[in-house]
């Protein structure tokens, strides 16, 4: 990898960048030539990526909206990455317009691009951490009053925590990030694993050793374990087209989504 890093969150339109790769996906403008280059070699090696991508943008829809119909009207969103359509606050304000929403990313491109898109939002900020520090994201959101912590809240983790390797201890930094939230509070999240289609995952996994944030495919206990004593709602940790699906989905076409998918809330 020599000659492709860069300190986490700095810009480098050389390296190839996570968010601007996931940018190229969606079809999005914000990207370089290092990402389309590096994207298109993920493509190569998972053929149905862009319609994983696609799936894993639904399942928050989804999700936020079934979070926001249970009475929550506080919702935190770490690792948001690049802006664009049905993100969070909209989700959550076409059901109750008064919720509050924080974004929480690293990027400096993808922080930027986030506060011109909210600079007439009052209810919507986003702001720069690293998920790495949790301690970092709940102080300055206590400090700015952002969210209130007496109240339910709900946390967002959505292809995010497969960027932490073990190393960075990501069930520390998730029992952190829990411990912080009131009870009914909800946690969703997805995650990528190697349980349905090992070789294909491997290879992604390969190409994303050559970007800004090399992957962790996890097992489906291993990610049940980022819940700590949340309770799985309705259907639990499963393939992310399967979780609350609009339309139906055959286990063949889930298992190609590699992602899994679960909503948790805290007793």
């Amino acid at each position: 990898m020599a000659g492709e890093e860069s300190r986490p969150g700095e810009f480098d339109a050389n390296v190839p960048n996570i968010a601007r790769m996931y940018d190229y996906y969606l079809g999005g403008k914000d990207h370089y030539e290092a990402d389309r280059v590096r994207a298109e070699e993920a493509v190569a090696a998972d053929p149905t990526l862009v319609n994983l991508i696609k799936e894993n943008r639904a399942f928050i829809g989804r999700a936020v909206r079934y979070m926001a119909a249970q009475g929550i009207d506080q919702f935190l969103d770490i690792g948001t990455g690049l802006p664009t359509q049905q993100n969070v606050h909209q989700i959550a304000h076409a059901v109750n317009p008064a919720a509050r929403v924080v974004y929480v990313d690293y990027d400096e491109q993808v922080v930027a691009h986030g506060r011109a898109l909210l600079a007439d939002a009052e209810r919507t900020t986003m702001i720069q951490a690293d998920l790495r520090r949790p301690e970092e994201i709940l102080d300055r959101i206590r400090t700015r009053r952002l969210l209130d912590f007496d109240k339910p809240i709900a946390l967002l983790l959505v292809a995010t925590l497969h960027f932490i390797p073990d190393e960075d201890d990501p069930h520390g930094i998730m029992a952190q990030l829990r411990d912080a939230l009131a009870p009914g509070s909800h946690l969703a999240l997805t995650h990528a694993s190697a349980d349905g289609v090992p070789d294909v995952v491997a290879k992604v996994v390969e190409v994303y050793k050559r970007t800004s944030a090399p992957g962790t495919a996890r097992t489906q206990e291993q990610v049940m374990g980022l819940f700590g004593d949340f309770a799985l709602v309705d259907p639990g940790l499963v393939w992310a087209p399967l979780w609350r699906p609009e339309r139906p989905v055959s286990m063949k076409e889930a298992v190609q989504t590699w992602f899994y998918a679960g909503v948790g809330r805290k007793p």
